[in-house]
């Protein structure tokens, strides 16, 4: 069965990969303790890393995959050893897109998964491109362009600029916005929303893209419309 999808776990024990490989054959699944991959297969890359690993922190693990070229895209969930909101807040800080509380089995992975595989970018992938200004989002095929340039953006940066296209103008605060992004299941700090919104707001700078969004104290977040010209 060719593979679709590429799981990369830290010192994966073996009774995990064996369980993984009987259950989604369909994975390509590989340890990362014996270093980063120069290349994966093509298509969707989960990366799974836990808080501590034997000759470094997890935190800088994801670091170094989010400067490595082939995993950079991917989408890293940190293996938390507590529920400490502070660990939460450093591992998206690192540049983790989420977190679980371990300990790691075959079962709870593949439920997290699923919950991903379940996700689209956004409710609107059925519909047709989503624009502000010179910011183009496309959620069929989970892509952002700015004056036509692609931008990387990873998976919840892409469904948090998607849901503010969609309802300009509206102020969503930080309960909402894990609720309508579908992390209402993973995240119990609130705080976690101000680490999204940050990433976003550098990842469009950095690549030359305005930032669109407005803070609203207090409140939330909001994206202005911009004014009609003639």
């Amino acid at each position: 069965m060719p593979h679709h999808a590429t799981v990369l776990i830290t010192a994966p024990p073996a009774a995990l990969l064996r369980g993984l490989r009987q259950r989604r054959p369909d994975l390509a699944v590989a340890p990362l303790d014996a270093g980063l991959p120069e290349a994966v297969p093509p298509g969707l890359t989960w990366c799974f890393v836990d808080w501590l690993l034997p000759d470094r922190s997890g935190l800088e693990m994801v670091r170094t995959l989010r400067e490595a070229r082939a995993t950079r895209d991917s989408h890293i969930t940190m293996v938390l050893e507590s529920a400490e909101p502070d660990d939460k807040r450093r591992a998206l800080r690192a540049g983790a897109d989420d977190y679980l509380v371990g300990p790691l089995n075959a079962e709870r992975l593949l439920e997290r998964l699923a919950s991903y595989e379940a996700k689209p970018a956004s409710a609107s992938a059925a519909r047709g491109r989503l624009t502000h200004g010179g910011l183009v989002l496309d959620p069929a095929a989970h892509q952002v362009r700015y004056q036509g340039r692609l931008l990387t953006l990873r998976p919840n940066e892409l469904r948090l600029l998607a849901h503010f296209l969609e309802h300009p103008d509206q102020v969503f605060s930080r309960g909402a916005l894990i609720e309508r992004i579908g992390k209402d299941d993973e995240v119990s700090d609130e705080r976690t929303v101000d680490v999204w919104v940050g990433r976003l707001r550098r990842a469009l700078v950095a690549q030359g893209a305005p930032d669109p969004l407005r803070t609203v104290r207090s409140a939330g977040y909001v994206l202005d419309s911009l004014p009609e010209t003639n």
